[in-house]
């Protein structure tokens, strides 16, 4: 039994070692742990009710040995159980006994004991910050707590073996240093202490180089410091290590290698001798200044290409170029560097220093650099006469030489080298010269500077012509002038001057004054310069006046003289008379000339002209002169009736109206018509009268014409009467108004014609074999000298009957005639 219940509790002990409590079964009652040192348990438990005592039984596990057996009182509920073996795992049994020794309840755990104590060996310090600790290692142990404490503070670290260092410590400081043993069951107790001091803290060491051949080192007080060694050797390995112990706090290595980097090493030590923490620091010496510098100077690009030979450890070069208040710099890593926009008529101090990461060395002797000059300034251009150019500037710095360029603008250059400040040029009318001023010395050319253009005058017009083209104008042409890019034609006359200005190369000239002599110039202008006011004029003189007509007097109907008022005794004067009919000249050189044969009834214009080798005038304002009518070349009188008598006439040139005229001692017959003809009356039959014509023009002019004399028609007979002469036979008689007339009868009936014409001098007429039964109608009529007969004399009807013997005079009817009252009287004839 007690060898199965062994092996159970072994089984157990394995599967729970980590576990602290078990709970009793159905009784609530359990056991824990709250400590566990290597040979040290310490339990707690709750109270348990009937309880008057509890024991506790441990039991160590795979070990040959007699179990602990421990009584507490009922008030006691924790306990510890000592005098265990290290690093044993111990099967822990509590009961709860009541007062009759009954266990009421028991509970089981299995808990192992912490390993053993560990024994330091020994402690030290070999840095200023940490102790290295080393001791027997400890079996059963799994890890390790280190402990160091100074005063109130300390630091733990856990490890899992030994040697240990503990970092993070102060310098020169007493440390009490322990250390405990750990398993899965806990913590053993510390072991015996041992001290240890950190060593003394490293200088914190400050290094320049303040030449190329020295090092300077300083730095802080360290604590507990009784001294210092500072120790100096060639990083390369070369040469000798230098080592200088001193209380101090700084000190300077001399005669090193310049730019040579160097290892620097310093530790503190103490009043034993003991050193403490070792500073090391790497310093290069400061570089020496670059030897053989060269300067060429770039003169295209106002620059300067500095070069050297390099220095042992320089990093980086500084130029310096150095002109008055003015420096330019240049930074490189090589052994050359360009130093930009230098100025022109300047001389710089070149020099070089070089730099590592110590510092600079001292700056190589300054190398002179004279540069190019600047381009000249104030420069001006005259003419200082026709042909010639002066082109004058201010001397510049350094500028040994001057080179003049002037081009002109048809490509051509020339040029002028000169050590003065001035020089002069051949020039041309009309041309663009770009002027450009050098200055040169040993570094170059200097810049360019402003290019100047000058444009001397314009040439003046070729082929200048003057043409007049009206007696005002003068037509002006010339060649195109080089350089121009306006003309000025300029007239000046005794009365003023006019101008044209264009850029063609015609102009103008208009009202000029008539017979004026004007000088005539065309003058070349240019924008640039100005007017060329050398070129040659000519002398033109313009037309004459034009006339002007004061009196235009007629001498005849044909005839007109014209008079104006002369103005040029040069000129002669031609009137011209304008019309529908045709053209009239006259010429003179007076004041006055005569225009003949102008055709009547005619309207013209009259003008004059006047001429002389200068040219031809305008005309002068043109007078109307008017003609007289013409009359009219026929005339016809026809008499209508006895007393009323019909004129016409071809129509006369120029007339508008008419008055016409009949006049006889007996009287006179007018009219006045816008036709040509007219009826006159009141005219006596058998008188001779005079005829006149005047034709009227619209303007009143009159023409008076005179025509043959005009004798009316002799006068009608009065009484006709007949009379029957037998077997139709009649007997027509009349009272003749004279003698002298010859007379004619007619009888006009439907049954026939009849006519008689008596002797002269007889007063009736008879006519045989007339038919009866008929009306005639009877017309007894003067016949003129010409043996017309006249046809408005009255006209009377008879009835001629067959029913007597006798001529009877029946009943009578009176009828109105258009030209004359004539009676109708029946005659029988029985």
């Amino acid at each position: 039994m007690c060898g199965a219940k062994s092996k159970s509790l072994i089984f157990i002990g394995l599967l729970f070692n980590c576990l602290e409590t078990i709970f009793s079964a159905n009784t609530g009652f359990s056991l824990s742990v709250y400590d566990v040192t290597s040979r040290s348990i310490y339990l707690r438990w709750p109270k348990f009710s009937g309880a008057s005592s509890y024991r506790v039984t441990a039991t160590a596990v795979n070990t040959v040995g007699h179990p602990l057996l421990a009584h507490f009182s009922d008030v006691t509920l924790k306990g510890t159980l000592t005098s265990l073996i290290p690093n044993t795992v111990y099967a822990i049994q509590a009961e709860a006994i009541d007062k009759n020794g009954i266990i009421l309840a028991e509970t089981q755990i299995m808990q192992s004991t912490a390993p053993d104590i560990p024994v330091i060996d020994q402690a030290y310090s070999k840095l200023s910050n940490s102790i290295t600790v080393e001791w027997r290692a400890v079996p059963g142990a799994t890890s390790y707590l280190l402990t160091a404490q100074n005063g109130d503070s300390f630091t733990e670290t856990v490890v899992a073996n030994s040697p240990v260092t503990m970092t993070g410590l102060k310098p020169a400081t007493l440390y009490r240093i322990t250390i405990r043993s750990i398993n899965s069951g806990g913590k053993s107790q510390p072991s015996p202490f041992r001290k240890a001091k950190t060593v003394l803290a490293a200088p914190i060491l400050s290094v320049s180089s303040p030449s190329c051949d020295s090092i300077a080192v300083s730095w802080k007080a360290v604590y507990m410091a009784a001294g210092f060694s500072v120790s100096l050797m060639r990083s390369d390995g070369l040469g000798r290590m230098l080592k200088e112990n001193t209380t101090n706090t700084s000190l300077i290595f001399t005669n090193l290698d310049p730019g040579t980097l160097y290892t620097i090493k310093a530790y503190a030590w103490t009043v034993n001798g003991i050193p403490g923490d070792d500073f090391t620091y790497n310093q290069r010496t400061s570089p020496n200044a670059p030897a053989d510098v060269q300067v060429a100077f770039n003169s295209g690009a106002l620059r300067a290409i500095v070069s050297w030979m390099p220095a042992e450890g320089a990093l980086t070069y500084s130029v310096t170029a150095s002109s008055g208040l003015l420096k330019l710099k240049c930074n490189t890593s090589s052994a050359s560097c360009t130093v930009p926009s230098l100025q022109c008529g300047s001389e710089y101090y070149v020099s070089v220093t070089a730099y590592n990461d110590a510092g600079s060395s001292k700056p190589t002797d300054a190398v002179s650099l004279k540069t190019i000059p600047c381009a000249p300034v104030n420069i001006s251009i005259e003419e200082d006469e026709s042909g010639h150019l002066l082109v004058s500037w201010s001397s510049v710095n350094f500028g040994h030489y001057y080179v003049v360029f002037v081009k002109s603008d048809d490509g051509l250059e020339v040029h002028c080298n000169t050590s003065h400040t001035q020089c002069h040029f051949q020039s041309d009318c009309g041309f663009t010269y770009f002027i450009s001023v050098f200055a040169y010395n040993k570094a170059g050319q200097s810049p360019l500077g402003d290019v100047f253009n000058y444009t001397t005058a314009p040439c003046c017009p070729g082929d200048f012509q003057a043409v007049l083209v009206s007696s005002d104008t003068v037509q002006v042409s010339w060649a195109p002038a080089r350089g121009a890019e306006v003309y000025e034609t300029r007239a000046v006359g005794w009365r003023g001057t006019v101008l044209c200005n264009d850029s063609a190369t015609a102009c103008t000239l208009s009202a000029l004054q008539c017979s004026t002599r004007y000088n005539i110039a065309v003058y070349s202008f240019s924008e640039a310069r100005g007017s060329n006011m050398s070129c040659a004029s000519k002398d033109v003189a313009t037309a004459p006046c034009s006339p002007e007509i004061k009196n235009i007097s007629k001498e005849a109907p044909s005839v007109i003289s014209v008079h104006w008022q002369s103005n040029n005794e040069e000129a002669t004067y031609i009137v011209t008379a304008r019309g529908e009919a045709g053209f009239w000249h006259c010429t003179s050189s007076g004041n006055s000339c005569t225009l003949i044969s102008l055709p009547c009834g005619s309207a013209f214009s009259v003008s004059a002209i006047a001429r002389s080798p200068a040219g031809q005038s305008l005309p002068s304002y043109s007078v109307p002169l008017e003609t007289a009518p013409c009359c009219p070349n026929d005339l016809i009188l026809t008499q209508v009736t006895q007393s009323v008598t019909n004129i016409s006439w071809s129509v006369g040139m120029g007339a508008q109206t008419y008055v016409t005229t009949l006049e006889s001692p007996k009287g006179q017959a007018k009219c006045h018509t816008l036709q040509n003809y007219c009826l006159l009356g009141c005219i006596t039959c058998g008188t001779n009268y005079t005829v006149s014509l005047k034709a009227i023009s619209e303007t009143g002019l009159t023409s008076t014409c005179t025509y043959q004399g005009y004798s009316s028609s002799a006068c009608c007979p009065s009484g006709v009467k007949l009379y029957r002469l037998g077997n139709n036979g009649i007997r027509v008689y009349w009272r003749p108004s004279d003698e002298m007339i010859s007379y004619n009868t007619d009888l006009h009936g439907s049954k026939g014609n009849f006519t008689c014409a008596p002797s002269s001098g007889l007063s009736h007429c008879d006519i045989t074999e007339i038919p009866c039964g008929d009306i005639y109608t009877v017309v007894v009529s003067p016949v003129t000298d010409k043996g017309l007969k006249l046809t408005f004399c009255p006209r009377k009807i008879y009835s001629v009957t067959c029913s007597g013997s006798s001529v009877g005079m029946g009943k009578s009817t009176q009828y109105i005639h258009s030209r004359s009252m004539m009676f109708v009287k029946h005659v029988s004839i029985m």
